[in-house]
């Protein structure tokens, strides 16, 4: 990551990323206090079927078009060749939908379903030119956009919700997020509608079936958990599952700013021939995502459920068990996440798919058996199984390709600030009772200052490389 332009566009994407965060953890508990894991619980199913939807919608073209125009050869015709596809797969699931309607009850029953076929309309228009400005490898801003787009979202739904208007509010606040964005991320976009040819559209669909199939497991394991929480339990449970998910999610911030940026450089180091450059991001990324995962597991373990009490609510706090998995699962999936992205970008999406249709299955099979048994928390354990295994078979396909190491150095002073920080957190919750959100919040303070201090300490390069950020920044 010392290559200065991705370490500039991975900076923006993490600040923004933050502040996002921040926005949208007091967002969030506003709307747990206010509407209720019921109410949550419907906006969450939306978001779950609005994102199977545009799985199939994109049929995996969105990232061949990504791929094909970071390349920079002939980006003006796979723009064009893209959108004609996307546009006819939207139709064709519009009609499928309305056609269906009866079956969808959950949607129907909470009133959501018109709101779903504006979404899935104003998606593709957001999709189309999101996606298309990270092909142009302008990450930077994607970045600002995207949060302005999460920003926009919140303000609107804080505001709906304050007037009563419940889940309506959460899904227009979601749509309106899509549409300030277009407005905005159109005045950068420098892609044209020109005349394609079938070429165009067999290279993409060439790249595009092995990355749909690839995606849709991916997705698959991202919300069958939801969907199926949702069929056998009902909204108040799908609620309290999804407000732990997003708030272990915290520990995947800096993986995720990292994965947009590195996604079209390494598709274009690939395109070149620059393998000494991969691998040198792939071990320096996976360091920076742990340097912010590992802490936030180890003290969000030790305090997850005084701050689930305090921020979300008591309704909230039998999502603990949840909390716990998934932060334990972030660890796992800071690398399975950047494996499968370099095996994305550097056009091995068939190897990608073969490995995840293995621990999609597997999720399938395990979801079906836990969350009968044991409810929500057998969720968390089938989609901790299946990115174990999707991250051990992945790593296993890169590695004939490159090779895959750790920076062992630096992971192992990570590990020591985070046990002397994990110490002193439990000491403190010894000898100071956890009875107020603020004594709750001094823990979290102290703990992170201890961790900063220790790890800049134990490990001079990791000094060195947040020394140089920080001047640049300056």
């Amino acid at each position: 990551m010392s290559i200065e332009p991705v370490q500039r566009q991975s900076i923006i994407s993490f600040l923004w990323k933050i502040t996002v965060t921040v926005v949208g953890f007091f967002s969030t508990m506003y709307f747990a206090h206010t509407v209720g894991a019921d109410v949550l619980g419907a906006y969450f199913l939306f978001t779950a079927y609005l994102g199977i939807i545009n799985l199939v919608t994109d049929g995996g073209f969105g990232g061949a078009a990504i791929k094909r125009i970071s390349e920079g050869e002939e980006q003006n015709e796979y723009f064009s060749a893209f959108f004609v596809l996307r546009s006819s797969f939207v139709t064709i699931t519009i009609l499928c939908l309305i056609a269906f309607r009866d079956y969808f009850v959950d949607l129907n029953s909470t009133g959501v379903f018109k709101w779903l076929l504006v979404a899935i309309i104003i998606s593709l228009i957001y999709g189309t030119v999101h996606n298309m400005i990270a092909g142009l490898r302008k990450i930077g801003i994607q970045a600002t956009c995207g949060f302005i787009n999460e920003i926009t979202r919140i303000i609107v739904q804080v505001i709906a919700v304050f007037l009563g208007y419940g889940v309506a509010g959460l899904v227009g606040g979601f749509i309106a997020g899509m549409i300030i964005t277009i407005i905005i991320e159109i005045r950068f976009f420098d892609l044209q509608f020109v005349r394609f040819g079938w070429y165009h559209i067999k290279s993409l669909s060439k790249f595009s079936f092995w990355l749909f199939l690839t995606t849709g497991g991916v997705m698959i394991y991202s919300y069958a958990d939801t969907i199926m929480i949702g069929y056998y339990m009902n909204n108040s449970d799908v609620g309290v599952y999804r407000i732990a998910i997003q708030f272990a999610s915290i520990a995947a911030m800096a993986a995720i700013s990292m994965q947009t940026t590195l996604w079209p450089n390494v598709s274009h180091w690939s395109k070149i021939g620059d393998f000494k450059r991969i691998e040198t991001s792939l071990s320096k990324a996976v360091t920076y995502s742990l340097l912010l995962a590992t802490p936030i597991c180890v003290g969000g373990i030790l305090l997850g459920d005084n701050l689930l009490y305090y921020f979300y609510g008591t309704d909230f706090v039998k999502g603990y068990s949840v909390l716990v998995v998934f932060l334990i699962t972030q660890i796992i999936n800071t690398f399975q996440l950047f494996i499968l992205t370099y095996l994305g970008a550097m056009d091995m999406q068939k190897e990608a798919f073969k490995v995840t249709s293995v621990a999609t299955t597997a999720n399938i099979v395990l979801n079906a058996l836990l969350i009968p048994l044991i409810g929500i928390t057998g969720a968390a354990i089938a989609t901790f199984v299946t990115l174990s295994l999707n991250a051990l078979l992945a790593r296993q396909v890169l590695a004939r390709v490159i090779r895959v190491t750790l920076e062992y150095k630096s992971l192992l002073s990570i590990l020591k600030a985070t046990f002397v920080m994990g110490i002193f957190i439990e000491g403190y919750r010894i000898i100071v009772t956890l009875s107020t959100i603020w004594t709750t919040l001094v823990s979290v303070v102290l703990g992170i200052g201890i961790y900063g201090v220790l790890v800049l300490k134990f490990d001079r390069n990791i000094y060195e490389q947040v020394k140089g950020i920080m001047m640049n920044l300056i």
